[in-house]
């Protein structure tokens, strides 16, 4: 009986990176010298990420002040509701050491809610800037102009659960939503909205961890959020800091971990409100030069060298950690981190590739100070890697010579699967294919498994269900509207979230919508669309209608959730039972759960022998259940006893069961 294992290794254990060992080394040991330097005498990274205590607008022992590092600067003062956006030696900054500018204000010189921007100069030039560390901006409605907002609300918010921590050793089914498009009206969504609709919604479908996207403010809502402008605000078109506070912590009294994605891959280029040349110069955050522009995305990329760099990003992480009580972040863009070309066009097939004058050590050192400084102050937290380049140790630990993320997202799922449903006949997908496809990692690494996210679902791009039925989903998803497209598209969808989740090397993704369905792509407002939210909305009343398929597809999933997560599946080894190719039929043993499938198109198997372990086996789900939109051929609630067969020179346990075509079997251990 082959078994595949769960269990982590070391980096020095894979005998393929052995002639690498000495670069693996060596990266880690840069690391924890800069490490070292940075904690100085205090001997404490988190001590040093407090940049955004430091600087900004902050009320300290009844006064205003306000700092900003800009060493190009030759004069910086604020403008704003508190001076009638006019000039005046009051609200001039004055330097104090090392590129830092300093201003106090008494009390009632400067009130909540008013909103400001700095008039930078500079030798040859000047220009309105937002302070690289506000926390609260905003878009005037007659300028369209983004400003800060002195944010020091009279009553401050009250956690509900100020102690409250993630479940310790817990496999994450995450649940991916960008708070803007979570609603079904058109239009920008809000925290509150959120907090009240969707998140319930969350909380019945069975998963304990919500990945929210867009949360740090930009200037264009189109770019889904990753084009950063400001990157201590929260995002103010969804609502105030208060707001998001309260969604988390009604998601804390649920049992649900929230992180964020946090993106420090990129900035956006924008200058008036972002950092892009915020004190006149390009090279300020980010590398001079050509290499300081990302060719692809139109954005700025930061020089990870610099200290003053580290200490923004640091900070940032320790802030949204601080102030808003995430519980970790998935990093954007790390492969476009860790090489100078970026990812483009890069096909990663040789180890040397790892290893060339392409890596970026300065990145790879941040990413490693990033994952200490967020174990350290929160134990419990999570961090998942975008990385789809493979890079040996993006998610091993530091002390292994790795990255520390726990997770790497496991990008190349939703493209196999995508491959098979649209360019591969039903009468040819590999048994081991799948098998492989779903289990290849590497052996001293987790990953977030996912059938489709949010890139799959955007326009040029089509999500699994979509690319089986395109526009026949519109009129042949009513229950009694059965189609041979349809009948595929239903039954597929739900076999390949059950292999996908069951088969996940760590945690399991899923992004808000698809686990009905969802019919409609993602397309924000914009020019070429007149400006419309048609598509940047959640259609749930297609997952609460009992007269179409989407709500069988949504039921499926919400048991499915809590089948995997009640039974800790996704700690447990993976044990292969069949891969049989020829019938097109894959079973294997997980955390006392035996899944059988049957991707066979046409052909059903009765009596179909399946090897187990030892006990005694009973029907825990299946795909085929008319509440699922299925056909009811599988009996619920019956048991399968297992018989001993003679197989070659040993004695093997085997059940028997029924199999109809297209659709997967769960059995429990009792």
């Amino acid at each position: 009986m082959k078994r595949a294992t769960e269990r982590r290794t070391r980096l020095s254990d894979d005998p393929w990176l052995a002639p690498y060992l000495g670069a693996i080394r060596g990266r880690a040991r840069a690391a924890r010298e800069r490490e070292a330097e940075l904690a100085g005498p205090a001997g404490s990274l988190a001590s040093f990420a407090c940049a955004h205590e430091h600087y900004g607008m902050h009320l300290r022992d009844g006064r205003w002040v306000f700092r900003e590092w800009a060493p190009n600067a030759t004069s910086i003062e604020l403008r704003g509701e508190f001076n009638d956006w006019g000039a005046g030696e009051m609200f001039a900054l004055r330097p104090v050491a090392d590129g830092v500018w300093e201003g106090k204000w008494p009390r009632d010189a400067i009130s909540h809610g008013q909103r400001y921007h700095m008039l930078v100069r500079w030798n040859g030039g000047e220009g309105e800037r937002i302070p690289a560390y506000a926390r609260r901006v905003v878009q005037d409605a007659s300028t369209s102009l983004f400003e800060a907002q002195v944010w020091e609300p009279p009553e401050p918010y009250v956690w509900r659960l100020p102690r409250w921590r993630a479940p310790r050793r817990r496999t994450p089914f995450i649940y991916e939503a960008h708070i803007g498009m979570a609603q079904e009206r058109e239009g920008v969504g809000t925290y509150d909205e959120f907090r009240r609709n969707i998140l319930p919604r969350v909380v019945r479908a069975g998963y304990d961890t919500l990945q929210l996207m867009g949360i740090m403010e930009h200037p264009y809502y189109g770019s889904f959020g990753y084009h950063v402008g400001s990157f201590f605000a929260a995002s103010s078109r969804f609502g105030t800091p208060e707001d998001l506070k309260r969604l988390i912590d009604d998601a804390h009294a649920a049992g649900i971990a929230v992180i964020m994605d946090i993106v420090h891959s990129h900035a956006v280029a924008n200058e008036r409100d972002g950092l892009s040349r915020l004190d006149g110069t390009e090279w300020q955050y980010f590398h001079a030069g050509a290499r300081g522009h990302h060719e692809a995305w139109g954005s700025r990329v930061f020089d990870y060298g610099k200290t003053g760099v580290l200490h923004f990003l640091l900070s940032n992480c320790r802030y949204w950690l601080d102030e808003f009580r995430f519980d970790g972040f998935r990093f954007d863009g790390v492969t476009s981190m860790l090489y100078r070309h970026h990812g483009l066009g890069v096909d990663f097939m040789s180890y040397d590739q790892y290893f060339d004058g392409a890596f970026d050590q300065d990145a790879f050192t941040y990413l490693s100070l990033a994952n200490r400084l967020i174990h350290a102050l929160r134990p419990d937290a999570i961090t998942i890697a975008e990385d789809v380049s493979g890079m040996p140790g993006v998610a091993a630990s530091v002390r292994d010579g790795g990255a520390g993320f726990d997770y790497r997202l496991a990008m190349g799922v939703p493209e196999f699967w995508n491959r098979l449903v649209t360019k591969v006949r039903d009468e040819d997908w590999p048994m081991g294919g799948v098998l492989h496809a779903l289990t290849d990692k590497r052996r001293e690494e987790r990953v977030v498994s996912y059938a489709e996210s949010h890139d799959q679902a955007l326009v040029g791009g089509k999500t699994l269900i979509f690319a089986m039925m395109d526009s026949a989903m519109y009129d042949q998803m009513h229950v009694g509207a059965r189609s041979p497209a349809a009948d595929r598209a239903v039954a597929l969808h739900k076999m390949i979230r059950l292999a996908t989740a069951s088969l996940a090397g760590g945690a399991y993704l899923n992004f808000m919508g698809n686990e009905f369905g969802h019919p409609e792509w993602i397309d924000f407002p914009r020019e070429g669309n007149g400006n419309s939210f048609a598509h940047a909305r959640r259609l749930w009343h297609l997952r609460d209608d009992d007269d179409l398929m989407f709500r069988r597809l949504g039921d499926f999933d919400e048991a499915m959730v809590r089948l995997l997560s009640s039974h800790r599946v996704l700690h447990e080894k993976v044990c292969e039972l069949v891969a049989d190719e020829e019938r097109k039929i894959l079973a294997y043993e997980r955390g006392g759960l035996v899944f059988a499938f049957n991707f066979n198109s046409s052909e059903s198997f009765a009596d179909f022998p399946v090897m187990v372990p030892p006990g005694r086996y009973g029907w825990a789900l299946d795909t085929d259940a008319s509440v699922f939109g299925g056909q009811d051929r599988i009996e619920a609630g019956i048991e399968y006893p297992v018989v001993a067969e003679r197989r070659r020179d040993e004695i093997v346990n085997i059940v028997r069961v029924y199999l109809p075509s297209r659709t997967a079997l769960v059995m429990k251990r009792n």
